[in-house]
């Protein structure tokens, strides 16, 4: 069981670059959605490193701003964007081939229920875990 958690982080973290470095010479043409749902790269400020970290996100759109979870596929932690996200709010998103500057913020009460009945996937994740998984609106910054 060890040896297969060490082996999944390094692949993981290779179709990640992959999928990234796809969906921007591609303009999100490929892998900009998957399973009919939209994908947006979410670049945030590394909280130790201060380097800034893409990640790939399953996106809903909700007027102009986005919304994504914070689900690390129903673990106990956070993801570690998240928890970039929690450090600096600053953040931009790639949607296609637009690049834009947002605010993220976790939502909360009756909005991050709205929010989240948008990702079907989402309840099947919350029984995997004990941790309250947060929706994170992505607020374009003017």
């Amino acid at each position: 069981m060890l040896t297969r958690v060490l082996l999944s982080k390094p692949i993981i973290r290779i179709l990640m670059r992959v999928h990234i470095l796809v969906y921007r010479y591609s303009k999100g043409r490929l892998l900009g959605s998957v399973q009919g749902r939209p994908v947006l790269l979410l670049t945030t400020t590394g909280r130790k490193t201060g380097r800034l970290h893409t990640v790939p996100l399953g996106a809903v759109e909700d007027e102009k701003n986005y919304a994504v979870v914070a689900s690390n596929g129903g673990k106990d932690w956070h993801p570690a964007w998240f928890l970039n996200i929690i450090s600096d709010p600053g953040a931009s998103i790639e949607v296609g081939s637009s690049r834009i500057c947002v605010l993220a913020m976790p939502a909360q009460g009756s909005e991050s229920t709205r929010l989240g009945l948008l990702f079907p996937w989402l309840e099947q994740y919350k029984k995997r875990t004990e941790r309250k998984i947060p929706v994170v609106l992505l607020k374009p910054v003017t």
